[in-house]
């Protein structure tokens, strides 16, 4: 024999193997499937083999292959193994095999193959070692002697049919999809996920670090909102998108608390991770963590402190306090006692209605936070003017005002002559044509004299006022304004009372608004047109000042949250105190149920109740603080029945009484921020499988087309020419 073999106590891929071991491979499988193909054009009979005999000659078989040297050959399914461990785990099974042999009618053993195999092997003289018997079942082969179901299995497992190896596979998906499922899937989507929360983790709180994001266009923002990050995040992985949807719907119900959504929906995946591991099935945690999460919610409730019946400065100063604690954790945390008071007085400002974009903030780049101020009102920047605009009035007192969605510009007055002269034959009078310019002016006039007629002193337009328009309301002491944005107008009409119109005609007392005050005023750089004192009142406007716009542009996210917060205080009216220590007093309630639970869903509820320990142990981390010292201490104070209120300290690093330190949120965002993250939590154990589809060709076109600049493949060289990048057909 040439080369060297394996010993014959080395596992399969070990040690060395010569160029014969790894031809004899080669020529054994070419042998093989020769074989069968001959097998399965005409199968050939065997005569029936009695037990002994085929006793004597398995076990002389076995001894005379023992007694051989071992070495590496192909099982039964392809893998490389030794001969001797192949055969004594085919041969473990007597009493079954013994049974399959007496329903044999037309096999042939395995033996008969592989001498037909060796005399292939002579012939091309390459040394093949006897392998071991191994009965073969056709599809001619009955089964019904043997016992069902175990005789069934036992044929179809260790002695597959030959029709069952040469059926076609069934193709379900198309080629070049990725699926990928089991129990290592459902760990995947949590390690994603945990991925994701470790984004945010730090941002969390009033030391929470601030995160600088740089998109595609060379853009950058710095923020430390949650929602804003994982907006600006490109995730790409369909169990970690879930949590982005989590935090924008946070953000878009509450306004806060996105960060704590998000690290919640993953501290409870990384609970379940282990139970995973170990073989538990996702439902039985799905089932304990909804019991949890619903317990949870109710003892959240029940801790909630309402704030009804106080009177109205009371109420002012409550709500200022929720609005301090969402700032505190902001870039303008430093100014929250500034800017609280402004956004409870906006929030007021605008009663019950529902509609937040009437609650306007405004940008102004320059000056410091401090310069900052509110309008109860409306502010907007001050719109392109034509000539004449410095002859009007810049300020006027208890002022009617027209608000139009048309043109008034003589541009569109020729337009619509020229289109309704082609109508009619061409004009050959000159006197004709002098008729029709005559026309468009006595057109745009007589509008212009109708909104004189009006009364009003203010004209606003969201569409354009031209020059004409411009000096004829000056020579009549009227201001008037173009391109007003949608927004705007509409925030006007609800503050003064009025009504956009579309035309000029019968313009009554009862569709013009009214304020008591109207004056542009300069704002750093800026000038702005502010509508104050108005009588229906419900809208306010925040000008923001500040320095560089990516400050400013946090700033006004702050804001948007604060807001958020206290509208949702004043319309549930309930608040619960923040630093940790509701969910310390949670996790408190939810260890002690755990108790009362026979069975492994004890283990999952108190998985759940560690998990909500989360927001107070990174509160700590963040601040630098000793998160398990702190922690110790919270357990302890929690569990004497006095702290229910306790929570952790930034100031001193300890713990205090959240409700007596005013550190306060809105039960609102607390519950909301439970239920969706048990929500999101279930549904990524609940995905078990996830198949990813291969990009179409059209898809893949497309993007050929987009990255040579969207115009195909003639695309680039019409552009050096001159043209459009389109091809002519």
């Amino acid at each position: 024999m040439v080369g060297s073999s394996t010993s014959p106590g080395s596992p399969p891929g070990e040690g060395p193997r010569s160029s014969w071991q790894g031809y004899h491979d080669v020529e054994a499988s070419r042998c093989w499937y020769k074989l069968l193909r001959q097998r399965q054009a005409a199968p050939i009979p065997v005569d029936n083999v009695g037990e002994e005999d085929e006793e004597e000659e398995d076990e002389s078989m076995l001894n005379q292959h023992s007694q051989q040297q071992t070495g590496y050959g192909r099982g039964p399914h392809g893998e490389v193994t030794t001969s001797t461990a192949w055969w004594e785990r085919e041969t473990k099974d007597r009493p079954n095999l013994k049974k399959f042999r007496k329903g044999r009618t037309r096999t042939e053993s395995l033996l008969e193959l592989s001498a037909r195999a060796a005399g292939e092997h002579k012939r091309n003289r390459v040394k093949l070692k006897p392998s071991p018997p191994r009965r073969l079942l056709t599809s001619a082969s009955p089964a019904s002697d043997l016992p069902a179901p175990k005789a069934q299995a036992t044929a179809e497992s260790r002695f597959p049919t030959m029709a069952s190896m040469l059926q076609p596979q069934i193709i379900l998906l198309k080629e070049g999809t990725d699926t990928s499922q089991g129990k290592a899937q459902v760990v995947s989507n949590i390690n994603a996920c945990t991925a994701v929360a470790d984004t945010v983790r730090t941002t969390l709180g009033p030391c929470g670090m601030d995160k600088l994001i740089h998109d595609d266009k060379g853009g950058s923002t710095i923020s430390n909102d949650g929602a804003t990050i994982m907006r600006l995040l490109d995730i790409i992985h369909p169990a970690a998108k879930i949590l982005v949807d989590i935090a924008k719907s946070q953000d878009s119900e509450v306004g806060d608390g996105t960060t704590t959504v998000v690290l919640l929906a993953a501290e409870f995946l990384k609970e379940a991770k282990p139970y995973i591991e170990d073989g538990v099935h996702p439902h039985s945690l799905i089932r304990s963590y909804r019991t949890a999460g619903h317990l949870a919610i109710e003892k959240v409730k029940e801790l909630a402190v309402s704030i009804e019946g106080k009177s109205l400065e009371e109420k002012k100063s409550l709500l200022a306090k929720c609005a301090a604690t969402t700032l505190s954790s902001k870039l303008i945390g430093g100014e929250k006692e500034f800017f609280a008071p402004m956004v409870v007085d906006a929030v007021l400002a605008i009663g019950n209605d529902d509609r937040l974009n009437l609650i306007g903030i405004k940008k102004v780049p320059g000056g410091t936070m401090r310069d900052s101020f509110l309008v109860n009102g409306v502010a907007f920047k001050k719109t392109f003017s034509y000539a004449g605009f410095e002859q009007q009035p810049k300020k006027f007192l208890n002022p009617k005002i027209l608000l139009l969605n048309i043109e008034l510009e003589l541009k569109s007055e020729k337009e619509n002559a020229e289109i309704s002269s082609l109508f009619p034959p061409r004009l050959s009078d000159p006197m004709q044509y002098q008729s029709i310019v005559d026309a468009e002016w006595n057109i745009i006039y007589d509008k212009l004299d109708k909104c004189v007629k009006s009364g009003a002193k203010i004209v606003l337009s969201r569409l354009a006022i031209g020059d004409l328009a411009t000096q004829y309301f000056a020579d009549r002491d009227i201001f008037c304004a173009g391109r007003i944005a949608e927004e705007d107008l509409q925030r006007v009409a609800a503050a003064t009372g009025g009504t956009v119109q579309t035309s000029v005609n019968n313009v009554v007392d009862e569709v013009l608004g009214s304020c008591e005050v109207f004056e542009e005023k300069q704002v750093g750089n800026e000038r702005f047109n502010i509508f104050s004192g108005c009588p229906s009142g419900q809208t306010a406007t925040i000008v923001l000042r500040g320095g560089a716009d990516q400050f400013i542009e946090e700033a006004e996210r702050s804001l948007h949250d604060a807001i958020m917060i206290v509208r949702r205080a004043v319309k549930n009216s309930t608040v619960v105190p923040g630093g940790g220590a509701i969910d310390m007093e949670v996790s408190k309630y939810l260890r002690q149920h755990a108790r009362t639970i026979a069975g492994k869903s004890q283990f999952f509820v108190n998985s759940f109740a560690k998990a909500l320990e989360v927001i107070p142990r990174q509160l700590c981390d963040n601040a630098g603080f000793d998160a398990t010292d702190v922690l110790n201490k919270l357990r302890q104070k929690h569990a004497s029945g006095e702290g229910a209120n306790y929570g952790v300290d930034i100031l001193t690093g300890g713990i205090a009484d959240s409700l007596a330190n005013f550190v306060w949120e809105p039960a609102v965002v607390k519950i909301n921020a439970i239920n969706a993250a048990t929500e999101a939590a279930c549904l990524i154990l609940s995905v078990d499988e996830t198949v990813k589809n291969p990009k179409s060709e059209s898809a893949q076109g497309d993007a050929a087309a987009s990255a040579m600049g969207g115009r195909g493949r003639g695309g680039a060289a019409m552009r050096g020419r001159g043209g459009r990048g389109m091809r002519r057909r």
